[in-house]
């Protein structure tokens, strides 16, 4: 008769690659079951988008197959828990991704927005928050210019507002409360009132990730949602060339200055190569190459991978409908492999 210990047993022998550690030891094994011709037992991942779920599911099927009995049939649900930093102040958001970058026009909000879809498409509870209140571009982006928000009553009494849904995604943009046509001269302590209703006003429910499009550079909306709020970690986007990759050097140290010491999360470069439709083979590195790969290396940071500069991405988001969600699209795979790395590192960060 087999026992719960000796598929224990068995699973200590498999380690989880980025924790280093076993999933017994991680407590990852839940619900084993003993059936007369099967095993049957729930595998916990840290996030719904582990890139590496396949590569853990074999392992475990061959580890009862060696420790325990070739012969038997192996049942395994693979699941998932996000791990979730200290957020006593947004109960309910278990981990909270910026999304920032030295200087403005690198596609930025593009990859914020890309990114989030891609949690969501992955099993992931997601938002999007357009903190870029300078430039709010999410409104365009999702095809939901001149939408207003609803507010809702809370049991407590208090009034929220309750993000748009659109493609399985929460939504919030202060371009939803605002002229598209009129400037708004935003003083410091204006930008980072409004920043803070849309973080503490909005009844966002349970979410595993909140993903923020920071405003371009490092001013005061950087500082004041750092120190604000419980921060999982930045993701820096920039492009190859030179002038890009100074301002995103300013901007991880921004991050890893004393008094906001946010983890970065790791680079994404952005419009790292061209090709063309009619030439699907070739690559020009029109801006450089390898620059975002370098500064990661140079800076001790995950390098997330690279996102090529095709013409479908900005007509995506101009007709409000993200890469991502052509399930064809070279660049929408890349943002999908790309996302599955962010929430492979947010879990490095949140166990160390």
């Amino acid at each position: 008769m087999i026992t719960k210990e000796q598929v224990l047993h068995a699973l200590s022998h498999v380690e989880e690659p980025d924790l280093k550690k076993d999933l017994v030891t991680l407590h990852m094994i839940q619900n084993i079951e003993i059936l007369p011709n099967a095993i049957k037992f729930d595998v916990v991942l840290t996030t719904p988008a582990c890139p590496l779920k396949d590569h853990i599911e074999h392992a475990c099927r061959n580890a009862i197959k060696l420790f325990v009995d070739k012969n038997i049939k192996v049942d395994i649900n693979m699941t998932a828990k996000v791990t979730s930093v200290d957020t006593n102040q947004l109960k309910g958001i278990k981990n909270i991704i910026l999304v920032s970058s030295g200087k403005g026009g690198v596609g930025k909000s593009t990859v914020a927005a890309n990114l989030a879809l891609a949690l969501v498409q992955k099993g992931a509870k997601t938002g999007l928050l357009d903190a870029d209140i300078y430039g709010p571009s999410l409104p365009i982006m999702f095809g939901l210019e001149g939408a207003k928000p609803m507010a809702s009553q809370m049991p407590d009494g208090k009034t929220k507002i309750e993000p748009i849904e659109k493609f399985g995604l929460k939504l919030l943009s202060i371009g939803f409360f605002t002229d598209p046509n009129q400037p708004i001269p935003w003083r410091g302590p204006m930008a980072t009132s409004a920043i803070k209703q849309l973080f503490n006003d909005a009844d966002w429910g349970e979410l595993d990730y909140l993903i923020v499009d920071m405003p371009p550079g490092t001013g005061d909306i950087h500082i004041t949602v750092s120190q604000t709020y419980p921060i999982s970690g930045a993701v820096i986007v920039t492009t190859p060339q030179n002038v890009a990759l100074a301002d995103a050097i300013k901007g991880i140290a921004m991050y890893k200055m004393e008094g906001i010491n946010v983890p970065i999360v790791g680079i994404i470069e952005n419009m790292s190569y061209f090709t063309p439709a009619e030439l699907p083979d070739n690559k020009y590195y029109i801006f450089g190459k390898d620059g975002g790969k370098r500064l990661a290396e140079e800076n001790n940071v995950p390098f997330l991978g690279e996102i090529p500069l095709v013409k479908a991405v900005a007509d995506a988001g101009d007709n409000g409908f993200p890469v991502i969600l052509d399930a064809d699209d070279v660049v929408g795979q890349s943002f999908s492999t790309i996302a599955g790395r962010v929430a492979q590192e947010v879990s490095i960060l949140a166990n160390k």
